[in-house]
């Protein structure tokens, strides 16, 4: 009974943050919970994350398939600074992806600090929420960086 009041709250936080993001996660699992559809939770669990990358890396790509972006226009980009600081952040961001997916297998109840922290960051800092594993892998760096200080 729980999880249907959070996920009510869950969707006042959303229409009061202004994410709609997060009202329609909310509400379309308020409606598979009450439906008793919830035999879909574990594949939504498993697969929704591939689904959105999918999805987020199709949009990211259309530029490139609608011939928008030019084969001299990707050299320029990823040849000047800025571009190579894009590489340089691309390699960095996968990387951390990496450990922080390590991270959440080894730790799979650090995952309720990610979506706090992901609501917060929508709700209070307008933040978009793409990349849970990249909030992972920052979360591993910081606490390797402590536990290295403190050790």
């Amino acid at each position: 009974m729980w999880g249907e009041g959070l996920l009510l709250v869950l969707i006042l936080i959303g229409i009061l943050g202004k994410s709609s993001l997060i009202a329609t996660s909310a509400c379309i699992l308020l409606v598979l919970k009450l439906t008793r559809l919830q035999h879909f939770f574990p594949l939504i669990e498993r697969r929704a994350l591939e689904v959105g990358l999918i999805f987020l890396l199709l949009s990211v790509l259309v530029p490139f398939a609608s011939e928008e972006i030019t084969f001299r226009d990707l050299v320029r980009g990823v040849f000047s600074w800025q571009g190579l600081m894009c590489v340089i952040g691309g390699a960095l961001a996968t990387y951390m992806n990496g450990d922080g997916l390590n991270m959440l297998k080894i730790h799979p109840q650090l995952m309720s600090g990610l979506v706090v922290g992901s609501i917060i960051g929508i709700v209070f800092f307008r933040g978009i929420p793409v990349g849970p594993l990249m909030a992972a892998g920052l979360a591993a760096v910081f606490i390797r960086i402590i536990n290295f200080f403190v050790n």
